[in-house]
């Protein structure tokens, strides 16, 4: 099949918040992602349910955003019970390995648990949570461009090898 169409980046991401000020304050003030959109709806747009809500945009330095709905209960989305915890998160990336180790020591300081620096042989990385058990990852690049062009080149061959081994497994 062709492509369907190009796809030009990440506009936004979205989850379930418990308190859309406490998330604002996280994101807005301890990450520094500015507060640029809020949406208020009793109903949903492609659907028609009624469910009132908020709907908050953070901006990042690409353009793109990070985006919570927070829908008047309190309730913070449930975590996946098949999923370990360090599966699902959200990783965004930071400029250099200088700015990763700032960004943990403010975090730190902020009160905020983090894991890390952990070095992955690509990139290296921090992890923490949200106030909605949502957890984030910083990151930055450590390889130059060519190591990353020869990650691309046998990531087929890489993804086929798991495939069959999973399937070997099973059997």
């Amino acid at each position: 099949m062709a492509a369907l169409v190009p796809i030009h980046g990440l506009h936004h991401y979205a989850y379930r918040c418990r308190d859309a000020e406490e998330t604002r304050r996280f994101y807005e003030d301890i990450l520094g992602l500015p507060l640029v959109h809020v949406i208020r709806a009793e109903r949903v747009p492609s659907t028609g349910e009624y469910c009132p809500y908020v709907h908050i945009f953070f901006e990042m330095q690409d353009g793109s955003y990070l985006a919570f709905f927070d829908l008047g209960d309190g309730q913070a989305a449930a975590p996946s019970p098949n999923t370990p915890d360090w599966v699902n998160h959200i990783a965004l990336q930071v400029g250099s390995e200088a700015e990763l180790h700032e960004a943990k020591a403010k975090l730190e300081q902020a009160g905020i648990e983090v894991v890390g620096v952990t070095d992955h042989g690509f990139v290296k990385s921090i992890y923490f949570f949200d106030p909605n058990g949502i957890r984030l990852e910083l990151t930055t690049r450590t390889v130059p461009d060519e190591q990353l062009e020869t990650y691309k080149q046998r990531a087929h061959a890489q993804l086929a090898d798991w495939v069959r081994e999973k399937a070997a497994a099973a059997a």
